[in-house]
């Protein structure tokens, strides 16, 4: 580490599942290693079940006295909560890319080695990005990158925590061909604030371009445009979801011409009462629903 840009002592506080993976923990403990060479003050904050990263985040963001930043230590879904946590209050997002998708640190170009997450925070380059929000009878959440309903909502909603820990990526794959058989493909009903309704038989509402992992469905979308990006995929059944799955890895899903894009700020979604929203890679939201553009803006640490 160049002593000559240490941080001098400016406190963090990181917040982490202390029941990552080894191979996660090895990188955890490696990038802590790093930023207290660096020269930072830490405050390690544990998270142990559903909503303590949202209920975490708003406690050190409201401290009479905050830190420098909040650092997430793990993927988009811990991410999300922390962000549920952090909108409205200020204090910047930093993240340690610890996740199975890592989708909002591919977008912002974050590194995954210690030494440049610490040269990262050391520079504290900040960039203002823009949230999605859904609200439903369940609720209202932001999201940061994505929301979906339709095949790939109940993809995530299938997708079992341990074999997501265990296998990473091959849970999300294995699940996918067991919804083939599942899914009902029922078509849902999205209404824009600009007038007009499509059918789709699944949409992903994007707030970036990235979107499980570096595949891109929505191109112009931008954390710093005040919009919102709809990929919306028309054709229903399980040709076509194997059809999209394809097309997925191979990054062409905006070159077909059965993906409709359209930007918005405001819409209503209607199917299935009762069918999942997914957020970042986890269920943010039931059915009727609607997805906006927020109100509120976070501040993220970018690369160095």
């Amino acid at each position: 580490m160049n002593h000559q840009f240490l941080a001098t002592g400016r406190p963090l506080a990181v917040l982490y599942n202390p029941a990552a993976g080894q191979r996660r923990r090895r990188l955890f403990q490696a990038s802590l290693a790093a930023l207290r060479e660096a020269g930072f003050i830490l405050e390690l904050l544990e998270t142990r079940g559903p909503g303590d990263a949202t209920r975490l985040a708003e406690t050190v963001a409201t401290r009479e006295r905050p830190p420098a930043a909040l650092v997430v230590a793990g993927g988009d879904g811990t991410i999300n909560e922390a962000v549920n946590g952090l909108a409205g209050h200020g204090l910047p997002l930093a993240v340690i890319p610890l996740g199975t998708a890592n989708v909002l640190a591919l977008e912002l170009g974050l590194p995954r080695d210690p030494l440049g997450i610490a040269a990262g925070l050391v520079a504290d380059r900040r960039r203002e990005i823009h949230l999605g929000h859904v609200e439903s009878a369940a609720g209202r959440r932001h999201f940061v990158m994505m929301a979906g309903v339709g095949y790939d909502a109940h993809v995530v909603a299938g997708v079992s925590p341990r074999w997501k820990r265990r296998v990473g990526k091959l849970a999300y794959v294995g699940e996918m061909f067991r919804q083939l058989g599942r899914f009902h493909f029922t078509p849902y009903r999205l209404r824009f604030d600009g007038g007009g309704e499509i059918v789709a038989a699944s949409a992903i509402l994007a707030n970036g371009r990235h979107y499980g992992g570096p595949f891109v469905c929505a191109p112009d979308a931008d954390l710093g445009a005040e919009r919102l990006d709809a990929c919306l995929f028309r054709d229903g059944g399980r040709l076509a979801a194997v059809k999209y799955g394809i097309v997925l890895g191979l990054d062409r899903i905006p070159r077909l011409a059965s993906v409709d894009l359209r930007s918005f700020r405001h819409l209503t979604i209607e199917g299935p009462a009762g069918d999942p929203v997914q957020g970042d890679g986890d269920i943010i939201a039931r059915l009727p629903a609607t997805i906006s553009l927020a109100g509120t803006r976070i501040t993220v640490i970018r690369a160095a």
